[in-house]
């Protein structure tokens, strides 16, 4: 590879690592500033760096509308509810600065290195993406925690009920044992609580934050047994043992379906890695595609027909429990 190349392609790293290193640590500091606003008024202890903070009542603190961008996405609720799921400290406003960034630097290096223009046209929206992949990611990654949490916690509950406490208590000591997410999350409830918000509302925004049916059927029968009464703790026993057997019958399924989910993987990448392995030892012959317009369409027909059988694969081996 070309001297030249190689230190575009660092420079160009460098820069988008620091953009994003910046973002973060002004993101760090904006919610260390407000998690110490919410002691004052809660009086409840972090638990290291994963106390909760009532982002329902300091909504505006903890997404500050800084710049343009800002106020343009408060337009798009959703895209605040992922960043709130994937429990970043970076606005969306940053993160979609971060973006344009990325897909500039791709123009750049498409021009300074006069790459094909259709790799150019894959790069700038596929470096774009970058951060949406990231935060699904993330995402997917924080509510898997979150539900292998949850009978632990439904258990820690039920005991605190058995032993007396309330059941606001309760939830204060699932944030102080529990770590994060769900004792973050959880912890959020306590400190609505001792805010003023009622249980049942506290609840359903906590159903809403986290897309968990198992956590609405907790919620759901938290609100219907201080409407009706009933015993609460043995209603929390129930769903945690019945959780428990989802999980293990998703395991078994898991076993069951690993060697279609193999096999989707090699079918995906070795296209790939073929392609690299013939552009590194034939050059010309891999350009074709890329200049001649008969190679255009069949590379385009090509990586439609490689998304195509990611989904199909993906919906075969992707079985709901």
């Amino acid at each position: 590879m070309h001297p030249t190349l190689l230190i575009g392609i660092a420079v160009f790293v460098a820069v988008s690592a620091l953009i994003l290193g910046a973002a973060t640590l002004f993101g760090h500091r904006s919610e260390d500033r407000l998690q110490t606003r919410l002691e004052t008024f809660t009086r409840r202890p972090q638990r290291g760096q994963e106390g909760a903070a009532s982002q329902k009542i300091l909504a505006e603190s903890i997404h500050q509308k800084e710049n343009f961008l800002d106020q343009l996405l408060e337009r798009f609720p959703s895209v605040y509810r992922l960043v709130e799921q994937a429990d970043v400290p970076i606005s969306p406003g940053r993160l979609l600065l971060v973006s344009l960034a990325l897909m500039a630097g791709a123009v750049v290096a498409t021009v300074v290195f006069r790459l094909p223009w259709t790799v150019g046209a894959i790069m700038v929206p596929g470096l774009g993406c970058l951060p949406l992949l990231w935060l699904l990611w993330r995402r997917k990654r924080r509510l898997k925690a979150f539900a292998a949490q949850l009978p632990e916690a439904l258990d820690m509950l039920a005991r605190s009920l058995r032993a007396g406490q309330s059941l606001a208590s309760g939830f204060g000591l699932v944030a102080k044992e529990v770590p994060a997410p769900l004792g973050k999350e959880f912890g959020r409830v306590f400190d609505e609580q001792n805010l003023g918000v009622p249980l049942e509302e506290s609840l359903r925004d906590l159903a809403d934050r986290i897309p968990n049916m198992d956590l609405k059927f907790f919620a759901t029968a938290v609100v219907l047994q201080r409407q009706t009464g009933g015993d609460l703790a043995e209603i929390l026993d129930r769903i945690s043992s019945l959780i428990r057997e989802r999980f293990n019958i998703w395991g078994q399924v898991q076993a069951l379906t690993g060697e279609g989910r193999l096999s989707g993987i090699v079918l995906m990448a070795l296209p790939v890695v073929i392609f690299l392995a013939v552009y590194y030892l034939n050059r010309d012959y891999v350009m074709m595609l890329f200049t001649d317009p008969l190679g255009k369409k069949m590379l385009a027909t090509a990586i439609v027909m490689q998304v195509i059988g990611a989904l199909v694969i993906r919906k075969i081996v992707n079985i709901k429990v």
